[in-house]
């Protein structure tokens, strides 16, 4: 399924020049957002995972049903403050500063293979972040999954020693 066909372009948002994927089109077409889904799933099935994480928050949107079709956990990585017990947490860049991702301390059991979910692949900060909370608390990350990359943007540079697969390209 060509799924950039459910992609909408908004222009300028959000602020000038930036030309923002918007993936709730895709998410509201039923048939084609389970098509993403299953494709990732496929995905992760070939690598034998125990446990898929999700950055907030369209990690989310996209991670748990993928774990939910695998039937395999959910561990949510948050900004820092928006979980409620013990984290460990990572200071990560961001295009225009730092932000701190959190992920709880016993989310992860030594061992456990991970599949890291999101909806963009641009800088790769984010996943960065994610895969660093995944390997402090033991676990081996197996892959990760995402709907879009920008591929302008070198983000799979800081994430190519990992498994990746990506649905779309701009």
């Amino acid at each position: 399924m060509d799924y950039k066909e459910y992609i909408t372009i908004v222009e300028d948002w959000p602020k000038e020049g930036i030309k923002f994927k918007d993936i709730t089109t895709l998410m509201d077409n039923g048939k084609a957002f389970k098509s993403a889904v299953d494709e990732i799933v496929e995905y992760a099935r070939k690598l034998d995972i125990d446990l898929v994480v999700g950055p907030e928050a369209r990690g989310f949107i996209v991670g748990c049903p993928v774990s939910y079709a695998l039937e395999v956990g959910f561990a949510p990585v948050r900004k820092e403050g928006k979980l409620p017990r013990d984290v460990i947490k990572v200071d990560y860049g961001l295009e225009y500063g730092e932000n701190v991702l959190t992920i709880h301390k016993d989310a992860i059991k030594p061992g456990q293979r991970v599949l890291i979910v999101d909806d963009l692949l641009a800088t790769g900060g984010t996943v960065e972040a994610s895969i660093n909370l995944v390997e402090q608390l033991g676990g081996e990350v197996a892959g990760c999954a995402f709907l879009i990359e920008l591929t302008y943007l070198d983000g799979r540079d800081k994430i190519n020693d990992y498994d990746i697969l990506t649905l779309m390209q701009y």
